[in-house]
């Protein structure tokens, strides 16, 4: 399963599809109940990439063990929706 970390803004405008958005701010020391394995891929992108890798050491710090951080929706060259 595939989940990526995006600003909410910026989420409803254009995201990859079946994304989800966990905000980097709201990432902190609790548990994230979106993201509940810990071992799954876990895409994680913003904008232009400096909250995504923000957002990529808090989750690693909270012991998520498949982080694949790239950068800015703007360097995505698949499909993405909007809502």
């Amino acid at each position: 399963m595939n989940n990526t970390v995006h600003h909410s803004d910026e989420f409803v405008a254009g995201h990859i599809p079946n994304a989800i958005n966990v905000p980097n701010k709201s990432i902190g020391t609790a548990e994230i109940p979106e993201l509940p394995d810990k071992d799954q891929l876990i895409m994680v992108y913003c904008r232009s990439g400096r909250r995504s890798k923000e957002a990529s050491e808090k989750l690693i710090k909270l012991g998520y063990t498949n982080i694949v951080e790239f950068g800015g929706i703007m360097d995505w060259k698949g499909e993405t929706v909007t809502e």
